[in-house]
């Protein structure tokens, strides 16, 4: 099946763990969820339905340092008060990563319905970009944490990378779908990460479906 490698990278973002409160540790590699989300705000798509079933193969190229950063977060605590004042604003430490390259691989998957696929508008999103449609910067997670450059996979880039793979024994949970309401609707996955070459095509096993869970009324 065709796929498209795409070739991504972010100089500082973070990954807030689920379970983080005051202290936001970051996931070490991003999710799918987050980067499928990118995919969509790529090609000016606001509806992630639109695209369920689209599979994903990821690997992160680069060895990222993590940072803590000292910062104010607004809350509502004091309804007499105004926002980001008083008891309204507390401060929290953040971890950051520092130089996210990775790279993507897509395909329509035997779920996705849409037409065109997101294969198809990511491709033609890169090739041809003055006519996507879209609003605000391209970021990775939070809107702050700008992506830097995002294109598809050129001969002579980076061969090795740690490969994401599905393994119910992995050490490392992350979200495939988000739920932004509450945690329901959330799907999560247990990944670990391997060494391994960047191959034209990746491994079977390396694919991950992107869609929300079956959830029992």
């Amino acid at each position: 099946m065709e796929s498209l490698r795409v070739y991504v990278s972010v100089p500082v973002v973070g990954f807030r763990a689920a379970q983080a409160r005051e202290y936001w540790e970051t996931y070490p590699f991003p999710p799918p969820s987050t980067i499928y989300g990118m995919l969509l705000s790529l090609v000016g798509e606001p509806d992630r339905l639109v695209h369920t079933g689209t599979e994903l193969s990821m690997a992160l190229l680069s060895e990222p340092q993590t940072s803590v950063l000292l910062r104010t977060l607004w809350r509502v605590k004091d309804k007499k008060v105004g926002p980001g004042l008083s008891n309204n604003k507390r401060p929290d430490f953040q971890e950051l990563l520092t130089d996210v390259r990775l790279v993507v691989w897509l395909i329509p998957g035997s779920e996705e319905t849409a037409s065109p696929t997101l294969l198809a508008r990511v491709r033609g999103a890169l090739e041809r970009p003055q006519e996507i449609s879209r609003f605000g910067g391209l970021s990775l997670g939070e809107s702050t944490h700008l992506v830097n450059e995002v294109r598809e996979w050129r001969h002579g880039d980076i061969g090795t990378g740690r490969m994401l793979i599905p393994d119910n024994r992995g050490d490392l949970s992350l979200p495939i779908w988000a739920d932004h309401v509450g945690s329901r609707g959330t799907r999560w996955g247990q990944f670990r990460l391997e060494g391994s070459l960047i191959e034209p095509q990746p491994k079977e096993q390396t694919w991950i479906s992107i869609k929300p869970p079956e959830i029992s009324k």
